[in-house]
């Protein structure tokens, strides 16, 4: 591998981290955050919940398999720029298109390595995540620390309308554009569940949406009708879907009037599921209240306790903000869900409607299957409704 330019990590604190540069040549600013996944690299880059960040990686060699066409979760990456430990110098995989230096130069994206990612992510968890500057050109330590300190804060920022869809769609698993080509041999069943017989119609808010989202959504027997953050609930009763579906997104949940008034007005008409930001706005729709992490849940190793069964899952998640449990204490929701390493709250159901919610990302858990129950639950929830049982 030739030898590749200096770069830089400025932190808003003065803290500075030098390495070598790949990907794109430019200087950009966002929230330095730190994801403990082995790997998924190309699913995180592209995943539209890291939109304003910077993305540590704690795995030690970061990019070894390249990237490909299938694994994507949104068309271009998502993210503002990437730190890692060590750049692979070897790309090795039979899907493979492109190297992640390639990639990422193609759309952009800034990336810095020879980091002491070790020491980067210990100052983000004492500490807590930071307004940063990554640069892979010339720029004085004094004006990255500038730079850094100038980038707007996550909180109180409304980063959903820069990720949402424009105009609403019907999701079609066969369009290429939505990179949903199987890449098991024809005739296997791996992870291809039977999708049932009976379609039922999902109105899906775009907040971010990871497209693997909505293939398990088809996958477990919706038609799916993606609407964006802004559409109101005149707009999603003039089509008559069957449920409702909340997605992940980017940002401070409290940010975020528009999208509480209509899930509070949809609330009593659906079915109603949320995922990620979407469990945050059903908090804000139910009248509770969320707050900033210290320095968030991010990675496939999380450990989430189910109250109403005792059951231990390990969770894939990706947020920054959380539901305050006794700001929703009275509200007509009850607490389904903890983290077991520091309590906060994982998943609410509501007492009387058929609505529920997550905040870690079943469709990406790391078993893979284990959080797949999750959509069957939504599935038959929809039915007993539309069979009048609930």
């Amino acid at each position: 591998m030739p030898t590749r330019k200096p770069a830089l990590l400025a932190l808003e604190d003065g803290s500075i981290f030098r390495g070598r540069a790949f990907g794109a040549d430019v200087t950009v600013s966002g929230e330095c955050v730190f994801n403990t996944s082995m790997t998924g690299y190309q699913e995180i880059l592209t995943d539209p919940s890291y939109f304003g960040q910077i993305v540590t990686m704690t795995a030690v060699q970061i990019g070894n398999y390249g990237v490909n066409d299938e694994d994507t979760e949104a068309s271009v990456p998502k993210c503002s720029g990437l730190v890692v430990r060590e750049l692979s110098p070897v790309v090795s995989n039979w899907r493979s298109k492109l190297s992640l230096d390639d990639y990422l130069r193609k759309y952009g994206i800034p990336c810095i390595s020879e980091v002491d990612t070790r020491a980067l992510t210990k100052k983000l968890r004492v500490d807590g995540a930071m307004k940063c500057c990554l640069s892979t050109l010339p720029v004085s330590e004094a004006d990255a620390v500038a730079c850094a300190r100038a980038w707007r804060d996550m909180a109180g920022t409304d980063y959903v309308k820069d990720v949402t869809t424009r105009e609403p769609y019907i999701w079609r698993p066969d369009d290429p554009a939505n990179h949903n080509q199987p890449y098991f041999p024809v005739g296997t069943t791996m992870n291809a569940p039977s999708a049932p017989t009976r379609k039922f119609r999902v109105a899906a808010f775009d907040y971010g949406a990871k497209h693997s989202i909505f293939r398990k959504l088809v996958n477990h027997g919706f038609g799916v009708q993606v609407f964006p953050a802004t559409a109101t609930a005149e707009m999603v009763r003039e089509q008559n879907p069957d449920a409702v579906f909340l997605s992940n997104g980017p940002g401070d949940p409290a940010a975020l009037p528009y999208i509480h008034k209509t899930v509070t007005a949809l609330l009593p008409e659906f079915p109603m599921f949320g995922i990620c930001l979407g469990h945050q706005m059903l908090t804000h729709a139910l009248g509770g209240e969320t707050f900033k992490l210290k320095f968030g849940h991010r990675g496939g190793n999380q450990p989430v306790k189910n109250l109403e069964t005792g059951k231990v899952s390990i969770t894939a998640q990706n947020h920054g903000f959380a539901t305050d449990p006794k700001s929703i204490e009275n509200r007509g929701a009850k607490i389904t869900e903890i983290n077991l390493n520091d309590n906060t709250v994982e998943g609410l159901r509501h007492k009387t409607l058929p609505v529920f919610s997550v905040q870690y990302h079943p469709e990406a858990a790391p078993g893979p299957n284990d959080a797949d129950p999750l959509f069957v639950d939504f599935y038959r929830m929809v039915e007993a409704r539309k069979a009048g049982k609930i």
